[in-house]
């Protein structure tokens, strides 16, 4: 039914916007009179009209329609019963009475809540009749105002405008309380972390080893937090990304930049940046199919004993996925330096290796590392091809054939299963989160500090 009344708020607005629109150019030609606004800004401000009151509605009914539903099914049942549920038990009722619902029915069901699924289908249906009649109704009324608010001297432009400032307004502050409540929700669960494990242990530690019994009957071991080996296993992987990354991304930027031709450059540039659009889970099966193997045999052969899932060959991939970000970002400063340095190098009587070695490069050295810091960040954060390709232990080691774990494949580990979500080893995963987040903040500010410093000389 939502898409329905999608399908209705499209179709009311194209009405709205077509109908005012020609409405507008009927008045303007019937009173003789120039119009304040063209008749295609009072095409867009019916259209606005019919589209965005039905459209905040059905938001904000998806929002809470399942809420409600769900407090009316619960009254369904005795009320000593509910109210001596735990808020868990509460959420499983819910969720079984909705399977049965779906039509999906594992074993045999009781009466009452074969009965409650029953209802809860008509009080759904009901839900999203009057959800599609609503939208309807608003929307055909949105569109009766905007074409009757048609005058010569009506300012519908000023009304479009102001109507798109405050949709930018509002979607500048969803990004910004998304945000906050990214950073709230991490900051609260690693609080509720720390509670439980000693920040010293966390930050001092040398010793991963999240598994903690679950049950009292469970044997597992006592668990240990230290957070030093996966945040060594982290930068290794990252440090071995940018040995290989930056050499080979800033020569393609001074290639494309000082020496390609025209016709070369059109097709070496988007080919390069190709690989800035792979799915990084096809970098992940790279890794493990073909580079990872690759590498083992050649140290076999060498008499080096080389791990199955090495640190070498997540980096080395993950490199690869880089190149054209610092590339792209290298080309850009190399570019944006001004003709006149280039000119009186050369009139010195520098040559072009000159030029590009004591000119260019110490010219555009805040963009590039800007743009080197950037792909840093990037490859510290990077999941998949390390989730794939790194290994799961954690070990002070920096032996870069040797398998190493990394932040991203500890926070993946740590909630996949059914550990309880106050659990110290599912909490872990927030406080690694945290710390993620704080060092790619970090290394993103002075990025973008470089950035700006460069900007404003150039």
């Amino acid at each position: 039914m939502v898409s329905y009344a999608f399908a209705l708020i499209l179709l009311l607005t194209l009405v709205a916007y077509f109908a005012a629109r020609r409405q507008a150019s009927v008045v303007g030609r019937s009173v003789g009179a120039s119009m304040h606004s063209r008749p295609t800004y009072h095409g867009f401000n019916a259209a606005i009209w019919a589209c965005a009151p039905p459209l905040i509605i059905v938001l904000v009914w998806v929002l809470f329609q399942d809420a409600v539903i769900n407090r009316m099914i619960l009254g369904l049942f005795d009320a000593d019963r509910i109210a001596a549920m735990s808020s868990a038990e509460r959420s499983l009722l819910i969720s079984e009475i909705r399977q049965l619902a779906a039509g999906r029915q594992f074993g045999t069901p009781g009466e009452d809540l074969l009965a409650a699924a029953q209802t809860l289908n008509g009080w759904t249906w009901l839900a999203h009749v009057s959800m599609v009649v609503i939208v309807g109704v608003i929307g055909a009324l949105g569109l009766v105002l905007g074409v009757r608010a048609i005058a010569p001297r009506y300012r519908a432009r000023h009304s479009v405008e102001l109507s798109l400032n405050i949709f930018m307004v509002f979607c500048s502050f969803v990004a910004v309380f998304t945000t906050i409540g990214i950073i709230a929700s991490l900051v609260f669960e690693s609080i509720q972390f720390f509670m439980r494990v000693p920040a010293s242990e966390f930050f001092f530690g040398t010793r991963w080893e999240p598994q903690i019994p679950i049950r009292a009957d469970q044997v597992a071991g006592s668990g240990a937090f230290g957070a030093i080996p996966v945040f060594v296993g982290t930068f290794v992987i990252a440090t071995i990304a940018m040995v290989f990354a930056v050499p080979i991304g800033l020569m393609s930027a001074v290639y494309l930049t000082e020496y390609a031709d025209v016709r070369v450059r059109s097709v070496v540039k988007p080919l390069l940046e190709i690989l800035a659009g792979v799915p990084t889970v096809v970098y992940g099966f790279f890794a493990v199919l073909i580079v990872a193997p690759l590498i083992r045999d050649f140290g076999t052969g060498l008499g080096l004993s080389v791990a199955p899932r090495s640190a070498l060959a997540a980096g080395g991939v993950m490199a690869i996925m880089l190149i054209p970000f610092i590339s792209s970002l290298s080309d850009d400063a190399l570019a944006a330096v001004p003709r006149a340095l280039r000119e009186g190098s050369y009139a010195m009587g520098a040559t072009k290796g000159e030029t590009i070695r004591k000119v260019l490069l110490p010219a555009a050295l805040p963009g590039i590392m800007g743009g080197i810091l950037l792909a840093l960040s990037r490859a510290i954060g990077e999941t998949m091809i390390v989730v794939m390709a790194a290994g799961l232990i954690a070990s002070m080691n920096i032996n870069p054939l040797d398998s190493v774990t990394t932040v991203t494949v500890q926070i993946v580990t740590l909630l996949i299963g059914d550990t309880a979500f106050d659990n110290p080893k599912t909490l872990s995963a927030f406080a690694l989160g945290l710390m993620l987040f704080i060092i790619t903040l970090f290394l993103n500010v002075i990025a973008l500090s470089i950035v700006r410093k460069y900007r404003e000389k150039y």
